[in-house]
């Protein structure tokens, strides 16, 4: 990573250099997809391409309900509205099967959710947006190098968004994001919009944004995308283990993996009713824990003008209500992983703080 850094500042080219077209080759590759359009960050990716698919105000988008609030943020940027369905309760990603009863006149696109690194069930839902006509948008921010029946999550739509943030399985030292996709005409669109509506410098053929990655990130991931594959199987391995010695422990939801996933476990999530008991107790013991994500989005402030109150998706109010990601990633030893699993057993077989 240090010679990657000389490598750019010994370069002077800053901006949609070499690296940035090295990195987006490289990436695609990993993708199974023919172009992938470096940006800024993962918001903007998915907002861009619902630009440039002309998806705006009077548009409606079908998004997950359990998710992070980004996705929501891009249809809004575009202009359009979000419009909630409730996750499989199992996998906590959309649930196909709910999504016809969402679908209008308005619907112009289906935007699943890789959540945790898992994939969503996609064949269905495909088969769903060629029927009435829609646009599939992969939200791939936390899956880079996931699989579902084989194939990468990034081209199982028509486009995909990725985000690089630094906690990411393939993250930079800041932000950055990507679009991946198969369609040449939308690559070169966003390509145009990601870089103030021009190709030629000083020449604006739209209203477009700032949104480029930039040659230090593009250096950097490029560095770090050689390890993601092995970085993504200890993942695994961590899941693994977790999944084995944890099974059995009182009031605890373990996740589900269907058969046809491959999940690369950007984090592991279970479930407790409770969960506060169980948190305090970790804590205690030095074991950090997170809550993804404690305010499903349309109880946010930021929603509340479309009118759901508390009660309307009940089943992401519950995940949210007793979801904990307990420790993951490439950087955890195997002793460590043994201390967070005998620390979350013993308060399984002794959940009374004054027991």
């Amino acid at each position: 990573m240090d010679e990657a850094c000389r490598r750019v500042m010994e370069s002077g080219q800053f901006i949609l250099g070499p690296e940035v077209e090295a990195f987006e080759a490289e990436f695609a590759a990993i993708c199974e997809a023919k172009h992938c359009i470096g940006v800024a960050n993962g918001l903007d990716a998915l907002h861009l391409i619902l630009r440039a698919m002309k998806i705006g105000p009077g548009d409606e988008v079908i998004v997950p309900a359990n998710t992070y609030i980004a996705t929501w943020l891009a249809v809004s940027f575009a202009g359009a509205r979000p419009v909630p369905v409730e996750p499989d309760v199992r996998t906590y990603n959309l649930d196909p099967t709910l999504i016809e009863d969402a679908i209008t006149p308005n619907t112009k696109a289906i935007m699943p959710v890789h959540l945790y690194g898992q994939a969503a069930d996609m064949d269905p839902i495909n088969e769903l947006a060629e029927r009435y006509g829609l646009k599939v948008i992969e939200d791939a921010a936390q899956a880079q190098g996931a699989r579902y029946k084989g194939r990468r999550v990034g081209s199982l739509g028509h486009a995909a968004g990725f985000s690089f943030y630094p906690g990411k399985n393939l993250g930079a030292l800041g932000d950055a994001g990507a679009v991946v996709t198969n369609d040449d005409a939308l690559a070169d669109d966003i390509r145009v919009l990601r870089n103030y509506g021009s190709k030629v410098k000083y020449y604006n053929e739209t209203r477009g944004f700032n949104s480029r990655l930039d040659e230090m990130q593009a250096a950097l991931l490029r560095v770090k995308l050689r390890r993601l594959d092995g970085w993504n199987e200890r993942r695994k391995q961590l899941a693994g283990h977790y999944l084995r010695t944890l099974e059995g422990a009182a009031e605890l939801t373990l996740p589900y993996v269907p058969e046809w996933a491959d999940p690369v476990w950007h984090l592991f999530v279970v479930r407790r009713p409770e969960r506060q008991q169980l948190i305090d107790h970790l804590n205690a013991a030095n074991v950090g824990t997170l809550i993804h994500y404690p305010v499903p989005p349309h109880l946010q402030d930021a929603y509340a003008d479309l009118g759901l109150p508390a009660g309307k998706l009940p089943i992401s109010e519950q995940m949210a209500n007793e979801v904990l990601s307990l420790p993951m990633g490439p950087h955890l030893g195997d002793n460590e992983a043994d201390y967070v699993v005998s620390q979350v057993s013993s308060f399984s077989q002794n959940p009374d703080p004054s027991g």
